[in-house]
C-alpha cells in the first residue's frame, strides 16, 4: 500500500463524509492474486430454478444467450445448470461509494465487489485525472459497472477542501479549484464556470450542502473547507443540468439541506440527515418533516439510505443508539409517504451489502423489500436504459447463485456459490475461466493442465461437484455437447 494511502486511513475511519476527498489523494497498487476473471459468454441452460422478482420466489426454467436471458432453450447449450433448491438473485448496487475512485482503489476493492456480489456502483465524487486512467477497466466483465461523478460541486469553504489541503503532501488551492473539484459560490458562478462540467466526462453532477442553515458556521475559521453551497447554488445546477439531460446528486448532512435538495428537484441525495451530529446537535434535529417525505415522494426523488456510515464514527453506544433511532425514524416516514428509496453504503471500507445488513438490523424495511431496493430498485435507478434486476427475456443475465433463501435469511447473500456476469461466469480458476465456455469443458482444467479443485473457488468454501447422475449428458437431447452442473449444497458448482 502506498504510503500516502497509509496515512490517509486513520483520517478516514473518523471521517466518513469527507472520504468523497480519498481517491483525489491516492494511487499506485497492484491487483491481487485472487482477481476473478471471466469465462466467455455462454448459451446456458438453468434447470429447476428458483428466482427473485422483486416482489416473490418464481420457478421453472431459464434460457441464456448472448448475454440476456430468452424466451427458448439455445440450439446449442455450453452450460447446464441443475439448480434444485438453489436461490437466484439479480447482483447488487451501491448508489453512494468512493473507494473505486482511482487505480488503486479499483484494485484494492474492485474485486470485493465482485465477492459480494455487487455489480453496480456510483463513485460520487472523482477527479477526473483520477478516472481517465481507468475508465477502461470499469464495466468490463471482470469489474463492476461504475458511474462517476467527476462533476463536483462545492463553495471555497466547503468540502473536500480541507481534507485535500491537509493531505500528504498537502494540495494548494491552485490544484484543487476547478481541477480536483469544482468551485461555485453564487448562480452566477454556476453560469460562469458551467462550461466545466461538460468536459470532464461526468455521469452524474455532485452537489455539496453541509448545513446552510447554520450560517453561523461560516464565521469559524476551523469550519473553512468543510462547508458547502447554498440552496441557490443547487437549484441553479439543477436546472442547467436537466436542460442538458444530466442527473444531480446532491450531498447533505442536516434536515434543511434535505428539505432544499428536494425543493431543488435533485435527482438523488446521497445520504439520510444526521449520520453524524458533527456540530455537536441533538441527533433528533435530523428527522425529516413529514411534509418534506412527501414531496420527496412526489418528486420521485432517489434517496440513498448510507445508515452503516455512521459506524465509522464510532460513537458512544448511547449516541449510536439516538442516531440509530432518528435514522429508523427518517425510514419510516418516507416509507410512508412512498418515497424512492436506493441502497448505497458510503462506506469506503466495504460496500451495498454491508448497508443492506445494517438496514435489515434497523428493521424498518422486510427482506423483500430490501432485496428489491438493493437488486431491482437500485440498479435500475443508476442505469435506468438498462433492463436489470430482472430474469425475463431481454433482460441481461446477471445473476448470483444463492446457497439458501435470503427472504429468510439475508446472510445468504454474504457467500454466492455462483456468480454471473451478462452471461459470463465469474471464477478465480484460470483454467476454468479459459475453457468454461468450450462445449464439454465447463469444469475441467484446460487440456495439459491439471484438473482445477475446489480449494481455490470463487465461492468460498465450495467444493468441486461430482458429475451429476440422472441428468443430461454431455452431447444429449438438442444442445449438441453441453455441461451439466450440480448447484446443490452438498456439491457446488464453482464460480
Amino acid at each position: 500500500m502506498p504510503a500516502l494511502s497509509r496515512s490517509l486511513r486513520p483520517v478516514l475511519a473518523r471521517l466518513a463524509p469527507l472520504a468523497l476527498a480519498w481517491s483525489l489523494l491516492i494511487a499506485g497498487g497492484a491487483a491481487r492474486a485472487d482477481d476473478f476473471k471471466a469465462s466467455p459468454e455462454m448459451a446456458m441452460e438453468l434447470r429447476h430454478a428458483r428466482w427473485f422478482d422483486g416482489e416473490k420466489l418464481q420457478s421453472g426454467t431459464l434460457y441464456v444467450e448472448d448475454g440476456r436471458f430468452v424466451e427458448k432453450r439455445p440450439r446449442k447449450v455450453n452450460r447446464l445448470l441443475e439448480l434444485r433448491g438453489q436461490t437466484l438473485i439479480a447482483p447488487l448496487a451501491d448508489a453512494h461509494n468512493h473507494n473505486l475512485q482511482g487505480a488503486w482503489g479499483l484494485d484494492k476493492f474492485g474485486q470485493d465487489y465482485l465477492r459480494d456480489g455487487v455489480f453496480y456502483a456510483a463513485m460520487l465524487c472523482a477527479d477526473p485525472a483520477a478516472i481517465d486512467p481507468i475508465r477502461a477497466r470499469i464495466s468490463q466483465p471482470e469489474t463492476p459497472d461504475v458511474l462517476f461523478a467527476t462533476a463536483c460541486i462545492t463553495s471555497s469553504d466547503g468540502q473536500p477542501l480541507a481534507m485535500l489541503q491537509s493531505g500528504t503532501p498537502p494540495m494548494t488551492l491552485d490544484q484543487i479549484v476547478d481541477k480536483a473539484v469544482l468551485v461555485m459560490d453564487t448562480p452566477d458562478d454556476v453560469a460562469r464556470k458551467w462550461p466545466l462540467v461538460a468536459g470532464r466526462h461526468s455521469d452524474l453532477v455532485k452537489v455539496i450542502m453541509s448545513y446552510h442553515d447554520r450560517p453561523e458556521l461560516r464565521q469559524q475559521p476551523e469550519q473553512r473547507g468543510r462547508l458547502g453551497v447554498t440552496p441557490e447554488v443547487v437549484a441553479e445546477v439543477v436546472r442547467r443540468a436537466h436542460a442538458e439531460q444530466r442527473r444531480v446528486v446532491v450531498h447533505i448532512e442536516s434536515a434543511a439541506d434535505f428539505a432544499a435538495a428536494v425543493r431543488a428537484g435533485a435527482d438523488f441525495i446521497a445520504e439520510l440527515p444526521g449520520y453524524f451530529p458533527q456540530h455537536g446537535e441533538a441527533p433528533e434535529t435530523h428527522l425529516i418533516p413529514p411534509e418534506v417525505a412527501a414531496l420527496a415522494a412526489e418528486k420521485q426523488v432517489g434517496i440513498v439510505t448510507a445508515t452503516v456510515a455512521t459506524r465509522l464514527f464510532q460513537p458512544a453506544p448511547e449516541l449510536l443508539a439516538r442516531i440509530e433511532a432518528v435514522q429508523k425514524q427518517n425510514l419510516e416516514r418516507l416509507k410512508a409517504a412512498g418515497a424512492r428509496l436506493l441502497v448505497g453504503s458510503d462506506l469506503f471500507t466495504g460496500n451495498a451489502l454491508n448497508e443492506l445488513h445494517h438496514l435489515d438490523q434497523l428493521g424498518v424495511l422486510d427482506k423483500p423489500a430490501l432485496l428489491r431496493l438493493a437488486t431491482v430498485d437500485t440498479p435500475r435507478a443508476l442505469f435506468p436504459q438498462r433492463k436489470l434486476g430482472c430474469f425475463r427475456p431481454g433482460c441481461e443475465a446477471s445473476f448470483l447463485v444463492l446457497i439458501g433463501n435470503p427472504l429468510e435469511d439475508l446472510e445468504a447473500l454474504d457467500k454466492p456459490l455462483l456468480r454471473i456476469k451478462q452471461g459470463r461466469v465469474l471464477t478465480q480458476l484460470e483454467d476454468v475461466a479459459a475453457t468454461a465456455g468450450e462445449e464439454d469443458n465447463a469444469l475441467n482444467a484446460a487440456p495439459g493442465k491439471k484438473k482445477a479443485t475446489g480449494k481455490k473457488a470463487g465461492a468460498r468454501g465450495t467444493k468441486k461437484s461430482p458429475p451429476a447422475k440422472g441428468k443430461a449428458k454431455p452431447g444429449s437431447g438438442k444442445s449438441g455437447k453441453g455441461t451439466t452442473t450440480s448447484a446443490g449444497p452438498s456439491s457446488t458448482v464453482h464460480a
